[in-house]
């Protein structure tokens, strides 16, 4: 990877955002980590989506500290660093305001795996965050949130559940790079909407038995996975 690379594929994510109708005017954005070395390009804050260019996205290091770029990085910067630094793996963020996700954020609910399209990419509901305490608030609030978000994943894996609500705020999703964490984006926002009609149907609906949500996640995800296509020789997946 380059840094010229990584601009490009953190361009592609963020207007892929807007493609898929998960942000409006400069709600939201996406970002990406070079890990080896310590560089994350995210969308300068308050840029619109349509002006964007290679160029114009801030480049960080892990402290937040500006590299390159003249535009100042997203407010959420300290939040996607916060995740970075906690999370092995994670090489791109994205926070949106998506309608359904954001409704489920702002109900203070967490959204119960009903079915198997949410069972495809995650063993658990999607977690919430604790809401933020005053104090919290008024000092270093991006900060704060992306701790809340660690705090949130003390007993989850963030490969079982690339996703969480933020209380009252709104959905950050990751994956192995910027590309990935809008698919998870995209995806979470399908699941959000199904929830929502699920719940609207069946007040009382319940979540899938664990059993059911495990075999669905793991035949994509688990150590013998038969999702896909196999490699060249290999026995046909299904």
């Amino acid at each position: 990877m380059t840094l010229t690379e990584l601009r490009r594929e953190v361009l592609e994510a963020n207007l892929e955002l807007v493609r898929r109708g998960l942000v409006l005017y400069t709600f939201g954005n996406a970002s990406g980590l070079w890990r080896q070395q310590r560089l994350v390009v995210i969308k300068p804050s308050g840029v619109p989506f349509e002006e964007l260019t290679p160029e114009a996205l801030a480049v960080t290091d892990l402290e937040g500290r500006l590299v390159e770029g003249r535009l100042k990085p997203s407010t959420d910067l300290a939040t996607h660093l916060e995740i970075y630094r906690a999370f092995d793996g994670v090489g791109g963020i994205v926070h949106t305001h998506s309608t359904y996700a954001t409704a489920w954020a702002q109900a203070r609910r967490e959204i119960p795996c009903f079915g198997t399209t949410h069972a495809d990419y995650s063993r658990w509901p999607v977690p919430l965050t604790a809401p933020l305490e005053p104090e919290e608030i008024e000092s270093d609030y991006e900060r704060n949130t992306g701790r809340a978000i660690v705090r949130r994943f003390e007993r989850l894996s963030p490969r079982e559940a690339p996703w969480v609500l933020v209380s009252g705020h709104g959905p950050f999703c990751w994956g192995a790079s910027a590309k990935e964490a809008v698919f998870h984006a995209v995806i979470l926002e399908e699941v959000a909407r199904l929830a929502w009609l699920t719940v609207a149907l069946e007040p009382a609906a319940a979540a899938l038995p664990q059993l059911h949500i495990d075999r669905h996640f793991l035949r994509k995800h688990g150590p013998q996975a038969t999702y896909g296509q196999a490699p060249s020789g290999a026995p046909y997946q299904k």
